[in-house]
């Protein structure tokens, strides 16, 4: 793992209300440099993680909600039976935060162990 990603894991989200703008062009691809597997789509940004089974899947979407719950920043996730889609993006500003960031630097560190 290198430091960018160590540092975006260290991060705590900072309540987003509005009235910040979103992530300049270059900043967001800045930070997608500093988590693997994730794609920009539009103002969001999205990552498939695939599991053996429904248990492990399940297991994982737990993990997810947890970590959303103490970061107080919430994915969509799209669920299968062996297979999550998570996508971040900051709805109070109509586009992606530092937030997102943090969040996909941490969750991919859950995927991990």
């Amino acid at each position: 793992m290198n430091n960018t990603v160590c540092d975006l894991t260290s991060k705590q989200c900072k309540p987003c209300e509005g009235g910040v703008p979103p992530l300049s062009a270059a900043e967001i691809s800045s930070f997608l440099q500093q988590i693997d597997g994730w794609q920009l789509l539009d103002k969001q940004i999205s990552k498939t993680y695939a599991f053996k089974n429904y248990y492990q899947t399940m297991a994982f979407v737990n993990a997810v909600a947890w970590v959303s719950h103490r970061e107080d920043h919430h994915p969509d996730m799209m669920i299968g039976y062996n297979q999550c889609i998570v996508t971040y993006t900051t709805h109070a500003i109509g586009g992606l935060s530092e937030n997102d960031f943090i969040c996909a630097a941490k969750i991919d560190k859950l995927f991990t162990i």
